[in-house]
Protein backbone atom coordinates (compact mmCIF):
# COMPACT_ATOMS: atom_id res chain seq x y z
CA UNK A 1 0.00 0.00 0.00
CA UNK A 2 1.08 3.45 -0.80
CA UNK A 3 2.44 5.39 1.91
CA UNK A 4 1.15 8.96 0.31
CA UNK A 5 -2.27 7.13 1.21
CA UNK A 6 -1.71 5.87 4.69
CA UNK A 7 -0.87 9.53 5.83
CA UNK A 8 -4.30 10.88 3.88
CA UNK A 9 -7.04 11.91 6.13
CA UNK A 10 -9.78 9.23 6.34
CA UNK A 11 -12.29 10.79 4.75
CA UNK A 12 -9.39 11.83 1.99
CA UNK A 13 -8.72 8.18 1.91
CA UNK A 14 -12.40 7.11 1.20
CA UNK A 15 -13.28 9.35 -1.41
CA UNK A 16 -10.11 8.01 -3.16
CA UNK A 17 -11.57 4.13 -2.81
CA UNK A 18 -14.84 5.45 -3.88
CA UNK A 19 -14.12 7.13 -6.92
CA UNK A 20 -11.94 3.50 -7.76
CA UNK A 21 -14.90 1.43 -7.07
CA UNK A 22 -16.68 4.07 -9.38
CA UNK A 23 -14.06 3.61 -12.25
CA UNK A 24 -14.29 -0.23 -12.16
CA UNK A 25 -18.53 0.60 -12.91
CA UNK A 26 -17.06 2.59 -15.95
CA UNK A 27 -15.01 -0.05 -16.21
CA UNK A 28 -17.71 -2.46 -16.79
CA UNK A 29 -19.87 0.42 -18.61
CA UNK A 30 -16.66 0.67 -21.58
CA UNK A 31 -17.17 -2.96 -22.54
CA UNK A 32 -20.18 -1.73 -24.81
CA UNK A 33 -17.00 0.10 -26.91
CA UNK A 34 -15.84 -3.46 -27.34
CA UNK A 35 -19.34 -5.93 -27.73
CA UNK A 36 -22.87 -4.74 -28.57
CA UNK A 37 -24.23 -8.00 -26.21
CA UNK A 38 -23.21 -9.79 -23.75
CA UNK A 39 -23.94 -13.49 -23.30
CA UNK A 40 -27.09 -13.64 -20.98
CA UNK A 41 -24.92 -16.69 -18.94
CA UNK A 42 -22.53 -14.56 -18.39
CA UNK A 43 -24.49 -11.61 -17.14
CA UNK A 44 -26.00 -13.60 -14.61
CA UNK A 45 -23.19 -15.72 -13.44
CA UNK A 46 -21.62 -11.68 -12.63
CA UNK A 47 -24.50 -10.52 -11.08
CA UNK A 48 -24.43 -14.04 -8.75
CA UNK A 49 -20.48 -13.19 -8.13
CA UNK A 50 -21.37 -9.39 -7.21
CA UNK A 51 -24.37 -10.41 -4.95
CA UNK A 52 -21.83 -13.40 -3.32
CA UNK A 53 -19.11 -10.49 -2.86
CA UNK A 54 -21.66 -8.45 -1.47
CA UNK A 55 -23.00 -10.90 1.07
CA UNK A 56 -19.62 -11.60 2.47
CA UNK A 57 -18.19 -8.08 2.65
CA UNK A 58 -21.24 -7.65 4.69
CA UNK A 59 -20.52 -9.97 7.56
CA UNK A 60 -16.39 -9.81 7.23
CA UNK A 61 -15.39 -6.34 6.74
CA UNK A 62 -18.75 -5.15 8.76
CA UNK A 63 -20.66 -6.89 11.09
CA UNK A 64 -18.54 -8.99 12.35
CA UNK A 65 -15.73 -5.84 13.03
CA UNK A 66 -19.14 -4.03 14.58
CA UNK A 67 -19.68 -6.62 17.14
CA UNK A 68 -16.47 -6.64 18.32
CA UNK A 69 -16.43 -2.61 18.78
CA UNK A 70 -19.13 -2.98 20.99
CA UNK A 71 -17.67 -5.86 22.65
CA UNK A 72 -14.69 -3.74 23.35
CA UNK A 73 -16.58 -0.64 24.63
CA UNK A 74 -18.44 -2.74 26.86
CA UNK A 75 -21.80 -2.88 24.85
CA UNK A 76 -24.26 -5.85 24.94
CA UNK A 77 -22.19 -7.20 21.19
CA UNK A 78 -25.52 -7.76 19.50
CA UNK A 79 -27.37 -5.20 20.04
CA UNK A 80 -25.81 -2.41 18.00
CA UNK A 81 -25.53 -4.99 15.31
CA UNK A 82 -29.17 -6.13 15.50
CA UNK A 83 -30.73 -2.70 15.60
CA UNK A 84 -28.26 -0.95 13.00
CA UNK A 85 -28.60 -4.49 10.55
CA UNK A 86 -32.42 -3.82 10.79
CA UNK A 87 -32.03 -0.20 9.90
CA UNK A 88 -29.95 -0.49 6.75
CA UNK A 89 -32.47 -2.52 5.59
CA UNK A 90 -35.62 -0.28 6.35
CA UNK A 91 -33.90 2.76 5.21
CA UNK A 92 -33.40 0.92 1.89
CA UNK A 93 -36.96 -0.02 1.77
CA UNK A 94 -38.23 3.31 2.41
CA UNK A 95 -35.89 4.61 -0.33
CA UNK A 96 -36.90 1.86 -2.60
CA UNK A 97 -40.77 2.60 -2.24
CA UNK A 98 -40.08 6.07 -3.28
CA UNK A 99 -37.24 6.53 -5.98
CA UNK A 100 -38.09 5.37 -9.27
CA UNK A 101 -36.53 2.33 -10.84
CA UNK A 102 -36.65 -0.50 -13.03
CA UNK A 103 -34.85 -3.88 -12.16
CA UNK A 104 -32.80 -5.26 -15.11
CA UNK A 105 -34.89 -7.49 -17.18
CA UNK A 106 -38.31 -6.12 -16.43
CA UNK A 107 -40.84 -4.24 -18.39
CA UNK A 108 -41.39 -1.08 -17.77
CA UNK A 109 -44.73 -1.40 -16.88
CA UNK A 110 -42.95 -2.85 -13.40
CA UNK A 111 -40.67 0.14 -12.75
CA UNK A 112 -40.80 0.65 -8.87
CA UNK A 113 -41.25 3.64 -6.52
CA UNK A 114 -43.05 6.87 -7.15
CA UNK A 115 -45.14 6.59 -10.60
CA UNK A 116 -43.18 8.61 -13.24
CA UNK A 117 -43.23 9.35 -16.91
CA UNK A 118 -39.04 9.07 -16.50
CA UNK A 119 -37.26 6.71 -19.88
CA UNK A 120 -36.30 3.36 -19.35
CA UNK A 121 -33.03 4.52 -19.68
CA UNK A 122 -33.40 6.42 -16.43
CA UNK A 123 -35.12 4.00 -14.51
CA UNK A 124 -32.80 1.55 -15.33
CA UNK A 125 -29.56 3.93 -14.07
CA UNK A 126 -31.85 4.49 -10.84
CA UNK A 127 -32.16 0.86 -9.85
CA UNK A 128 -27.90 0.43 -10.04
CA UNK A 129 -27.94 3.76 -8.53
CA UNK A 130 -29.96 2.12 -5.88
CA UNK A 131 -27.34 -0.61 -5.09
CA UNK A 132 -24.33 1.96 -4.95
CA UNK A 133 -26.02 4.38 -1.90
CA UNK A 134 -24.75 1.51 0.59
CA UNK A 135 -21.85 0.21 -1.41
CA UNK A 136 -20.26 3.67 -0.84
CA UNK A 137 -21.31 4.02 2.78
CA UNK A 138 -19.81 1.14 3.30
CA UNK A 139 -16.69 1.86 2.37
CA UNK A 140 -16.55 5.50 3.94
CA UNK A 141 -17.76 3.82 7.21
CA UNK A 142 -14.86 1.41 7.10
CA UNK A 143 -11.87 4.23 6.55
CA UNK A 144 -13.69 6.40 8.87
CA UNK A 145 -13.61 3.46 11.27
CA UNK A 146 -9.90 3.34 10.96
CA UNK A 147 -9.58 6.72 12.80
CA UNK A 148 -10.90 5.11 15.81
CA UNK A 149 -7.70 3.49 16.51
CA UNK A 150 -10.12 0.42 17.80
CA UNK A 151 -8.42 -3.33 16.67
CA UNK A 152 -10.78 -4.71 14.63
CA UNK A 153 -11.28 -1.33 12.52
CA UNK A 154 -7.97 -2.03 10.24
CA UNK A 155 -6.99 -0.05 7.25
CA UNK A 156 -6.72 -3.78 5.61
CA UNK A 157 -9.90 -5.02 5.78
CA UNK A 158 -10.97 -1.37 4.39
CA UNK A 159 -8.57 -1.54 1.65
CA UNK A 160 -10.40 -5.01 0.80
CA UNK A 161 -13.35 -3.93 0.92
CA UNK A 162 -12.56 -1.33 -1.05
CA UNK A 163 -11.76 -3.98 -3.93
CA UNK A 164 -14.04 -6.01 -3.10
CA UNK A 165 -16.81 -3.53 -3.64
CA UNK A 166 -14.78 -2.29 -6.67
CA UNK A 167 -14.52 -5.62 -8.04
CA UNK A 168 -18.53 -6.65 -8.35
CA UNK A 169 -19.18 -2.74 -9.81
CA UNK A 170 -17.65 -4.18 -13.04
CA UNK A 171 -20.82 -6.05 -13.89
CA UNK A 172 -23.26 -3.65 -12.49
CA UNK A 173 -21.70 -1.10 -14.92
CA UNK A 174 -22.26 -3.47 -17.83
CA UNK A 175 -25.85 -4.61 -16.95
CA UNK A 176 -27.10 -0.99 -17.26
CA UNK A 177 -24.77 -0.30 -20.51
CA UNK A 178 -25.43 -3.38 -22.24
CA UNK A 179 -29.49 -3.58 -22.74
CA UNK A 180 -29.36 0.04 -23.92
CA UNK A 181 -26.93 -1.05 -26.03
CA UNK A 182 -28.97 -3.59 -27.30
CA UNK A 183 -31.53 -0.96 -27.22
CA UNK A 184 -30.01 0.98 -29.72
CA UNK A 185 -28.48 3.82 -27.84
CA UNK A 186 -24.94 4.61 -29.24
CA UNK A 187 -22.01 3.09 -27.83
CA UNK A 188 -21.00 6.62 -26.10
CA UNK A 189 -24.17 7.15 -24.52
CA UNK A 190 -24.93 3.52 -23.20
CA UNK A 191 -21.60 3.87 -21.18
CA UNK A 192 -22.27 7.50 -20.25
CA UNK A 193 -25.81 6.08 -18.34
CA UNK A 194 -23.47 2.76 -17.37
CA UNK A 195 -20.83 5.14 -16.03
CA UNK A 196 -23.40 7.58 -14.23
CA UNK A 197 -25.09 5.03 -11.73
CA UNK A 198 -21.53 4.74 -9.76
CA UNK A 199 -21.61 8.55 -9.30
CA UNK A 200 -22.85 8.35 -6.34
CA UNK A 201 -20.75 6.04 -4.61
CA UNK A 202 -17.93 8.77 -3.52
CA UNK A 203 -20.83 11.13 -2.15
CA UNK A 204 -22.09 8.34 -0.10
CA UNK A 205 -18.26 7.66 1.35
CA UNK A 206 -17.51 11.28 1.69
CA UNK A 207 -20.89 11.15 3.98
CA UNK A 208 -20.21 7.82 5.95
CA UNK A 209 -16.62 8.56 6.65
CA UNK A 210 -17.76 11.77 8.34
CA UNK A 211 -20.19 10.62 9.80
CA UNK A 212 -18.67 8.15 11.83
CA UNK A 213 -15.50 10.19 12.29
CA UNK A 214 -17.68 12.57 14.24
CA UNK A 215 -20.18 10.22 15.91
CA UNK A 216 -17.41 7.49 17.28
CA UNK A 217 -19.80 5.73 19.84
CA UNK A 218 -22.20 5.30 17.11
CA UNK A 219 -19.52 3.29 14.42
CA UNK A 220 -20.46 -0.47 15.75
CA UNK A 221 -24.60 1.01 14.25
CA UNK A 222 -23.01 2.69 11.64
CA UNK A 223 -20.78 -0.29 10.07
CA UNK A 224 -24.03 -2.66 10.53
CA UNK A 225 -26.50 -0.33 8.74
CA UNK A 226 -24.18 -0.57 5.76
CA UNK A 227 -24.19 -4.27 6.03
CA UNK A 228 -28.29 -4.76 6.36
CA UNK A 229 -28.50 -1.80 3.23
CA UNK A 230 -25.75 -4.26 1.13
CA UNK A 231 -28.09 -7.81 2.60
CA UNK A 232 -31.19 -6.20 1.82
CA UNK A 233 -29.70 -5.25 -2.40
CA UNK A 234 -28.70 -8.38 -2.75
CA UNK A 235 -31.67 -10.24 -1.44
CA UNK A 236 -34.09 -7.36 -3.36
CA UNK A 237 -32.20 -6.97 -6.51
CA UNK A 238 -29.13 -9.07 -7.33
CA UNK A 239 -30.21 -12.53 -6.75
CA UNK A 240 -33.96 -12.22 -8.26
CA UNK A 241 -32.12 -10.33 -11.61
CA UNK A 242 -28.98 -13.18 -11.30
CA UNK A 243 -32.27 -15.82 -11.74
CA UNK A 244 -34.06 -14.29 -15.07
CA UNK A 245 -31.93 -16.05 -17.26
CA UNK A 246 -32.74 -19.26 -15.26
CA UNK A 247 -29.18 -19.87 -15.49
CA UNK A 248 -29.32 -20.91 -11.67
CA UNK A 249 -26.77 -23.27 -11.40
CA UNK A 250 -24.35 -20.42 -13.03
CA UNK A 251 -25.62 -17.67 -10.90
CA UNK A 252 -25.02 -19.82 -7.49
CA UNK A 253 -21.40 -21.26 -9.08
CA UNK A 254 -21.01 -17.31 -9.56
CA UNK A 255 -22.16 -16.22 -5.85
CA UNK A 256 -20.25 -18.79 -4.19
CA UNK A 257 -17.09 -17.58 -6.16
CA UNK A 258 -17.92 -14.17 -4.97
CA UNK A 259 -18.18 -14.94 -1.16
CA UNK A 260 -14.85 -16.57 -1.38
CA UNK A 261 -13.05 -14.01 -2.94
CA UNK A 262 -14.55 -11.26 -0.50
CA UNK A 263 -13.29 -13.63 2.11
CA UNK A 264 -9.88 -14.06 1.19
CA UNK A 265 -9.31 -10.78 -0.01
CA UNK A 266 -10.85 -9.79 3.81
CA UNK A 267 -8.88 -12.12 5.52
CA UNK A 268 -5.56 -11.92 3.52
CA UNK A 269 -5.32 -7.77 3.84
CA UNK A 270 -7.79 -7.41 7.32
Amino acid sequence: MPKWFLVLHPVQQALLATLFTWGLTALGAAVVFVFRTVNRKLLDAMLGFAAGIMIAASFWSLLNPAIEMAEAAGQVPWIPAVIGFLSGGAFLWVVDKVLPHLHLGFPIEEAEGIKTSWHRSVLLVLAITLHNIPEGLAVGVAFGAVASGLPSASMGAAVALAIGIGIQNFPEGLAVSAPLRREGFSRTKAFMYGQASGLVEPLAGVVGAVAVIWMQPLLPYALSFAAGSMIYVVVEELIPESQLGHNTDLATVGAMLGFAVMMALDVALG
